[in-house]
C-alpha cells in the first residue's frame, strides 16, 4: 500500500480537473476531488455553455428580420422574455452539474465539497479533514478581475451577468477581449441599447488584424455602439440606473455595466504561497512539460497556467498529464500553436493557426487568400451582413499555416478546417478538395488567386 491516502488529489472540479480525475482513476489510481463551488467549473456554469445558449437566443433577432425576404410574416412583433431564457438556462446547468457528479461517482472518484488548502508538498486540508496524496493537482481555473476606479463595485462580472433579476435595456461592456465582444453582441441581439468601451484602438488583440477590422465593421452595422481609445473614469448610482463617466468626457446613463476586463488564476487562499511555488509575472503557475510546478509533487493545468484559456485545451492537458504520471508511455507534447478557437460575437469568428501578422514574422514569404462576400442567404433576406474567409500560406512549403472565418456558424466550420491545418496540408491539397455547393464554406477550397503576398 502507498504511504498516502490518495495517488492523486485534484483541487477543482472543472473540465480539466474532472477529466484528470476520471482518467487517472481508470488506470487504477486512488483519486479524490475537492470543489467548493460548482461541478463543471467556469465553462459549464458561467462560461462557454450559458454564453452559447444566450448567443443562440440573441441570433433570433436577426432571424425574425431575415424571414420576410423568404415569404414569412409574423403576426405581431416578436417579444423577448429574459426570465424564460435565464430560468431555462439554470435548468440546463443543473442537468449538467448532475452529469459531472455521476461521472465522478461512476469512476470511483471521491468528491469532497469544500475549498482545499495545500499544507505542504503532499498534504491538503479540506472540510476539516487533512489528507495526503502522492500528487496534488491544482485545477481551480480563473476568476474575473476588475481594475480599480471609483464605482467599480457597481459593475457586474461575467460570473453574475447571466442571472440578472431584470433585463438591462441599456447595457455597457468594458473590455476588448472575447468575453467583452461576445456579451456586447448578445445583449445587442436581445434588444439592449449596447455600448462597448475599450481603452485600445481596436478589440480582440492578438487576432488577425483583418479579422478584427471586419468584425468591428459588422458589429457596428448590427447596432453595437463601439467606443475605442477610451475608458471608464467613474460610475455613480443615480435614480435612473448608473451614470458612467468616460475618459473622453462623455457621460451616459445605463442599467448595467459588465466589466469584462480579464480573468486571473483563482489561487487566493490555496496555500501555494507558503510553499514558494513559482509563478509568472501575471500570477500564473509555471509548469514543465510534465505539468509539474517548482514543487514536483504539485501539478497544474488549465487556466492557472500560461496556456490558452480554453476548455478543450484543459481537457487535452488532463489526458497528457495522466499519461505522464500514471501511464506507461510518454505522450507527445501538445501543439498549442494550431488550436482552433471561436468567438461567439455576431457574426461569429473561427480561427486556427497563425494570423497574417504572425506569419509575416515567421516566414520569409507568405501568400494570403481571402474572400469577402455577401452570403447566399442574404440575397433574399435583405441583410447587409458579409462574410470573410482567409487562408495564410507559407510560400516556400505551400503549407496552410492559418485559416480564419467571420460569419455564420464560424466555429462549426473552422473545426473541420482545423484538422487540415493541424495535419499540415498544403494549399494544393486544399485546391484538390471538391467543395460542397452551394455553401459559404466551399470558399476555403475554391480561392485560387492570392489577395496579396
Amino acid at each position: 500500500m502507498s504511504e498516502y491516502d490518495y495517488d492523486l488529489f485534484v483541487i477543482g472540479a472543472g473540465s480539466g480537473g474532472v477529466r484528470a480525475a476520471r482518467t487517472a482513476a481508470a488506470t487504477g489510481a486512488r483519486v479524490a476531488v475537492a470543489e467548493d463551488r460548482y461541478l463543471g467549473g467556469t465553462c459549464v456554469n458561467v462560461g462557454c455553455v450559458p454564453k452559447k445558449l444566450y448567443s443562440y437566443a440573441a441570433h433570433f433577432h436577426d432571424s425574425f428580420e431575415d424571414a420576410g425576404g423568404f415569404g414569412w410574416s409574423l403576426p405581431a412583433a416578436p417579444q423577448f422574455d429574459w426570465a424564460t431564457l435565464r430560468d431555462n438556462k439554470i435548468g440546463e446547468i443543473k442537468r449538467l452539474n448532475g452529469i459531472y457528479n455521476r461521472l465522478l461517482d461512476n469512476a470511483d472518484v471521491r468528491l469532497i465539497n469544500g475549498r482545499a488548502t495545500v499544507l505542504d508538498a503532499h498534504h491538503v486540508s479540506v472540510g476539516g479533514e487533512t489528507v495526503s496524496a502522492a500528487k496534488i493537482l491544482v485545477a481551480v481555473g480563473g476568476w474575473p478581475w476588475v481594475p480599480d476606479f471609483p464605482g467599480k463595485e457597481l459593475t457586474l462580472d461575467s460570473n453574475r451577468v447571466f442571472d440578472l433579476d431584470e433585463f438591462p435595456e441599456r447595457f455597457m461592456v468594458l473590455g476588448g477581449g472575447y468575453i467583452a465582444v461576445e456579451f456586447a453582441s448578445i445583449f445587442n441581439g436581445l434588444g439592449s441599447d449596447t455600448h462597448l468601451i475599450y481603452r485600445g484602438d481596436l478589440f480582440l488583440r492578438g487576432f488577425d488584424q483583418e479579422v478584427r477590422e471586419f468584425t468591428r465593421d459588422e458589429m457596428d452595422k448590427k447596432g453595437v455602439n463601439l467606443h475605442f481609445d477610451t475608458n471608464i473614469e467613474c460610475i455613480e448610482k443615480v435614480e435612473g440606473g448608473l451614470r458612467v463617466t468616460l475618459t473622453s468626457g462623455e457621460t451616459r446613463e445605463v442599467d448595467a455595466v459588465l466589466a469584462a476586463t480579464g480573468r486571473r488564476p483563482n489561487l487566493e487562499g490555496l496555500g501555494l504561497d507558503r510553499l514558494d511555488v513559482a509563478t509568472s509575472g501575471d500570477g500564473k503557475l509555471k509548469i514543465n512539460e510534465r505539468f509539474e510546478t517548482s514543487v514536483p509533487s504539485i501539478l497544474a493545468l488549465g487556466d492557472v497556467t500560461d496556456g490558452p484559456e480554453l476548455t478543450p485545451v484543459a481537457l487535452e492537458e488532463a489526458m497528457s498529464l495522466v499519461a505522464h504520471h500514471f501511464g506507461e508511455t510518454t505522450p507527445e507534447p501538445l501543439d498549442y500553436e494550431r488550436i482552433a478557437t471561436a468567438v461567439f460575437c455576431h457574426p461569429n469568428i473561427g480561427t486556427v493557426g497563425l494570423s497574417e501578422e504572425a506569419a509575416r514574422q515567421r516566414f520569409d514569404a507568405i501568400r494570403v487568400y481571402s474572400a469577402d462576400f455577401r452570403p447566399m442567404k442574404h440575397t433574399l433576406s435583405g441583410s447587409s451582413e458579409r462574410c470573410l474567409m482567409k487562408l495564410i500560406v507559407d510560400d516556400e512549403s505551400d503549407v496552410v499555416v492559418g485559416a480564419h472565418l467571420v460569419g455564420d456558424e464560424a466555429g462549426e466550420i473552422i473545426q473541420g478546417i482545423a484538422i487540415a491545418v493541424r495535419a499540415g496540408l498544403t494549399k494544393a491539397q486544399f485546391d484538390q478538395t471538391v467543395g460542397i455547393h452551394p455553401t459559404g464554406a466551399e470558399e476555403f477550397v475554391t480561392m485560387r488567386t492570392p489577395t496579396r503576398r
